[in-house]
């Protein structure tokens, strides 16, 4: 098993990455299963796509396969359901979000020997398909269709404003460690929605080993301590925030919550 951000962490497909995730967050991650699924699901499109000589058409036989055939689709009655960020949960249901959708795309993909690689877009997790000698094309992992630049500007401009323009930089290739990172911040966030503390509670702890000292994690975690009823600690992330963002508009309120504990007894954990 892999440590979590140790130097090969990036030599990992998404996917792979994603399960390591997973279970770091949450013991019961079934990472056995997940990865005998996703290497089950590679031999069926191997098997089903073995006639195809054209590459184009080969590929266009697999996203027919991959979203209609298999049924993978974006959960639109749970969105925000922790679910969609557990690569094991996505496989056993086939309904995730973009992210989560398209890195066993990308895991498959690969595999089959498709130039395909994942973006990191403002709004959204995309595939970019690089065919030769033409322009990269891009995916919508979530429903499977073919997205263009009007679209993602328009995208682009509901998420920054009227004045958001569409960069090279928008649609580059991202590393894993930065999917990776959105992905524990979508995880920890449907966690916290859904009042599962101790889970999210180790999705800051994993954030603060990529980024040690980030205060807005470290606000986070205190917030996490406070529903948990350990005072004290969160108290200590609370005044740690305040003296690293004191022009924040929540340090303000954050103090509040600081003198109010103070002055309750300590609960320990």
């Amino acid at each position: 098993m892999y440590e979590f951000f140790d130097e090969d962490f990036d030599n990992l497909e998404l996917a792979e990455g994603a399960i390591v995730l997973n279970k770091a967050v949450n013991p019961d991650t079934q990472d056995s299963w997940a990865e005998q699924e996703l290497e089950r699901l590679f031999k069926e499109a191997e098997f089903a796509l073995v006639n195809e000589s054209d590459e184009q058409q080969k590929f266009e036989s697999f996203l027919r396969l991959f979203f209609f055939e298999w049924g993978f689709s974006g959960d639109k009655d749970a969105y925000f359901s922790s679910e969609n960020a557990f690569i094991d949960k996505v496989l056993e249901r086939r309904k995730g979000i973009p992210v989560s959708l398209g890195a066993i795309f990308l895991y498959l993909g690969k595999k089959l020997g498709f130039p395909v690689e994942g973006v990191s877009f403002p709004t959204q997790f995309l595939l970019r398909v690089n065919w030769y000698g033409q322009s990269p094309v891009f995916i919508n992992p979530y429903n499977g269709e073919y997205v263009g630049e009007q679209t993602l500007q328009a995208w682009l401009i509901g998420h920054d404003g009227p004045l958001a323009k569409l960069k090279p930089e928008h649609l580059e290739a991202a590393d894993n460690p930065t999917v990776i990172g959105r992905w524990l911040a979508l995880l920890k966030s449907a966690l916290l929605r859904e009042e599962r503390y101790t889970l999210a509670l180790k999705c800051t702890d994993l954030a603060l080993t990529f980024v040690p000292d980030d205060p807005y994690e470290i606000r986070d975690r205190g917030f996490i301590y406070q529903q948990l009823d350990c005072h004290q600690v969160a108290a200590t992330d609370y005044q740690y925030f305040i003296d690293q963002c004191p022009d924040d508009p929540a340090s303000e309120l954050l103090k509040s919550q600081v003198n109010a504990m103070t002055e309750t007894s300590v609960v320990i954990h």
